[in-house]
């Protein structure tokens, strides 16, 4: 039994999604988003601590062994890329005070291991999520995300452990002839 956390950073709106992960089965934990206030008097300082603060609690209250987020894309706007990495960095830097190690994926990647696509709309990703998941109703966008990232995590580390499996068959088979 594996529960991963998975983290869609944003200045503003953090999107997070916890998973049970049992061999090929996938169960919903919990999802939701940790909102920052962007008033005039709020500085990035105070954001990003929230952030921190928000990500820590997390990793409190649902004990992960995994931890996934999604990794910086080039935006059109070099100021909110450079927001979007510091709010990475504010999760990344609470996943790693709790000892956790931290896996990043692209965006195109994350929509391929749950979608199909690499360029699936926010809708797709939704619709994937709730199915995989078996869920009664769409979570929010950003929580969806996060879901998707934590589902696109277990998919990959399955993977490699599917392929580290066969490769030491093929190994025991050739010593075998």
């Amino acid at each position: 039994m594996n529960v991963i956390l998975g983290i869609d950073p944003g200045s503003r709106v953090t999107g997070y999604g916890v998973i049970r992960q049992q061999g090929a089965r996938f169960d919903y934990i919990a999802s939701g988003c940790i909102r920052v206030a962007s008033t005039a008097d709020t500085s990035l300082a105070e954001r990003l601590k929230r952030i921190f603060d928000g990500v820590s609690e997390l990793i409190t209250q649902f004990q992960p062994q995994q931890f996934a987020i999604e990794q910086v894309f080039m935006a059109r706007n070099p100021d909110s890329a450079l927001k979007l990495g510091q709010a990475r960095g504010a999760a990344i830097v609470a996943a790693a005070s709790a000892g956790l190690v931290v896996s990043e994926y692209a965006a195109r990647q994350v929509k391929q291991a749950v979608v199909g696509r690499g360029g699936a709309d926010k809708a797709q990703v939704q619709h994937m999520v709730m199915a995989v998941l078996k869920l009664s109703k769409k979570p929010q966008a950003d929580a969806a995300d996060a879901l998707a990232i934590a589902l696109c995590h277990a998919h990959t580390q399955q993977s490699l452990i599917n392929q580290a499996g066969a490769q030491s068959r093929t190994r025991a088979s050739r010593r075998l002839r």
